[in-house]
């Protein structure tokens, strides 16, 4: 596909089951310890009762459906809008699906809805800008 190709309401989704092993590995990446993520015994006595994942780790999955997917390899990551809706738990499968809002062709900045679900319910909503260099052809 090239950049010219990309028009808005073209979409693409990845799906991940969430898994203790994420979270821990997760949490030593991003250096984030805090016990609603680690701990059985402290998330007990909060209002989720069960552990949950960080915020952040569906989020990453929007770079990779931009890196490898749309629009593809050699874009830039430029902004990112966040709105946490739900908890994600242990063993949630989330799918993470980006779609094309706007492209300003001049400026070559495309500019997307990204939401993450669970079960058909949002967990995570916002917006990205995505910048797509000259020299970069996105993914055939």
């Amino acid at each position: 596909m090239l950049f010219e190709d990309i028009k808005a309401g073209l979409r693409v989704s990845y799906s991940q089951k969430i898994t203790d092993h994420d979270i821990r590995r997760f949490a030593d990446l991003s250096g984030d310890h805090n016990p609603i993520h680690l701990s059985e015994e402290y998330i007990a006595t909060s209002r989720f009762k069960k552990r949950v994942a960080h915020g952040l780790l569906p989020v990453s999955f929007f770079s990779g459906l931009f890196g490898s997917q749309l629009p593809g390899p050699g874009c830039l990551y430029v902004s990112q809008s966040i709105e946490f809706k739900r908890p994600i738990y242990i063993e949630d499968t989330v799918t993470a699906t980006v779609e094309v809002l706007e492209v300003d062709v001049i400026s070559r900045h495309v500019k997307f809805k990204t939401i993450c679900e669970v079960g058909g319910r949002v967990v995570v909503g916002g917006h990205a800008d995505i910048f797509v260099p000259k020299e970069v052809k996105t993914k055939s």
